[in-house]
C-alpha cells in the first residue's frame, strides 16, 4: 500500500509524517525505515527507526530511489513502513515520473507486504489522476 501526505510549502507535511514515523515505530513488530534528504530529522524521529539520508548515498532521480527502496526491502525481510520525505526533491518535479515511480513502488509493496508513505510537495491539482490509482492521500 502507498499513501501520500501532499500540501504545499510550509502546510505541515514533515510534521504529520514525524508523528507518523514515531507512532509506527512504537507500534510496529518489525522494521520501520525513514528516507530523508539531510539530516533535518535526525532529532525528531525515534531512534527506533532506520533514518536513511539520500545524501549520503548520493541517490538522486526516481530511478536510483526506487533501487534503494528495493534494496532496504531486499536486505530486511521484516521491514512494515518505510517513509519518504522530500520525494520531489529526491526523485524530480515531473508528475508523470513520479507516478511510474509510485506504481513501481506499488509492486515493491505488495510483493514485500511493506507501507510506503511519501510526502509530496506541490498542489494535489497538479498531480495526474493515475497517481491516485495507486497511491492514497491522508
Amino acid at each position: 500500500m502507498i499513501k501520500l501526505i501532499i500540501g504545499n510549502k510550509g502546510s505541515g507535511k514533515t510534521k504529520k509524517l514525524i508523528d507518523m514515523v514515531n507512532t509506527t515505530a512504537a507500534e510496529s513488530n518489525g522494521s520501520v525505515v525513514c528516507v530523508e534528504l539531510g539530516d533535518t530529522l535526525t532529532f525528531n524521529i525515534s531512534h527506533k527507526v532506520r533514518l536513511i539520508d539520500v545524501k549520503e548515498y548520493s541517490i538522486s532521480g526516481y530511478g536510483e530511489y526506487y533501487a534503494l527502496l528495493s534494496g532496504i526491502c531486499a536486505g530486511n525481510h521484516d521491514v512494515t513502513h518505510v517513509f519518504g520525505d522530500a520525494t520531489l526533491r529526491i526523485g524530480t518535479r515531473d508528475y508523470e515520473e513520479l507516478a511510474d515511480f509510485l506504481a513501481r513502488v506499488k509492486e515493491l509493496s505488495a510483493k514485500n507486504k511493506a507501507e510506503f508513505i511519501f510526502t509530496i510537495s506541490c498542489d494535489e491539482s497538479e498531480l495526474p489522476a493515475r497517481v491516485f490509482e495507486t497511491a492514497e492521500k491522508i
